[in-house]
């Protein structure tokens, strides 16, 4: 399988995981923002925004796509949501963004989290 597949293949199965967790834990999720760009999770709280999560199987800063983070950044404006979450295979840092704080956390850690 050529990487590229390999690495969208692995992406869908971690967000997968993360749907079901977020549903274990009774959390409301939907797909897009308003304007129809794609954010992994927008997670409510009833009519509240309390999550935007974006999932990226890179283990470090350089893997990171700047579409990705455009597309949170953009959804965290509109739906003003401040928490900001991109769930990685293995990389785990914050950065700063248009005033914004995005936080990177390994799956496993945001897993043992949840526990």
């Amino acid at each position: 399988m050529p990487r590229t597949r390999s690495l969208r293949a692995r992406s869908r199965l971690m967000e997968n995981l993360i749907a079901i967790e977020l549903k274990r834990r009774g959390k409301e999720l939907s797909r897009k923002d308003r304007q129809g760009r794609e954010v992994d999770f927008v997670v409510r709280e009833g009519p509240r925004v309390e999550q935007l999560i974006q999932v990226m199987f890179v283990s470090g800063l350089d893997d990171v796509e700047r579409r990705e983070l455009k597309a949170l950044l953009k959804a965290s404006k509109e739906l003003g949501c401040e928490e900001l979450l991109c769930i990685t295979w293995d990389y785990e840092d914050e950065l700063e963004r248009e005033e914004k704080k995005i936080r990177f956390s390994p799956l496993w850690k945001w897993l043992l989290r949840c526990a």
